[in-house]
């Protein structure tokens, strides 16, 4: 088929394809308008029609589902930056460095050390944990339904909380 036969057979399909498109009638703004609606803000501008601003997102509850996210987000940060650390710490002052900080903390008192060892405890249990529910939801995806989503995570809060103040008094 050559190319201007291939043309001919398109054009109608082209032009029927435009005119089935909704069209709007253009807004025209006179050069003055256009200054003045440029000197206005985004929130001035919503105040002069009556629309609402988007709020802001501390104006939402979040489902417990997306704090439970976030927060296996953050155990993972928070365990990269605690690992980098220690290992900072003991390329920078040398061999058994870490070792020594640890141990100063451990018998530094019942209240720090235990502090210590539940902020240390729970981003691994809980980051474990939503791994392990990943997992899960990777092979079995008829699990993913809302209702079960809320429930696993808080039971994944709940199970990390209690096996974190478990492992302080170990």
């Amino acid at each position: 088929m050559s190319m201007s036969a291939l043309s001919s057979n398109l054009k109608p399909l082209i032009q029927r394809a435009v005119k089935s498109q909704a069209t709007r009638a253009m807004t025209v703004l006179s050069k003055q308008s256009g200054e003045e609606y440029r000197k206005l803000n985004y929130t001035s501008r919503m105040n002069q029609t009556g629309r609402p601003v988007s709020p802001h997102v501390a104006v939402f509850a979040f489902p417990v589902t997306a704090i439970s996210s976030i927060t296996g987000r953050l155990t993972g940060v928070a365990m990269s930056v605690g690992a980098a650390g220690l290992g900072s710490m003991e390329l920078l002052g040398g061999s058994g460095t870490a070792l020594a900080f640890m141990e100063s903390l451990g018998s530094s008192g019942f209240l720090l050390s235990s502090g210590a060892k539940f902020c240390v405890g729970f981003p691994i249990v809980y980051h474990y944990g939503v791994a392990i529910r990943h997992i899960i939801w990777d092979f079995y995806p008829d699990l993913l339904e809302n209702e079960k989503n809320e429930k696993s995570s808080y039971a994944l809060f709940g199970g990390a909380t209690l096996i974190s103040l478990g492992l302080m008094f170990a």
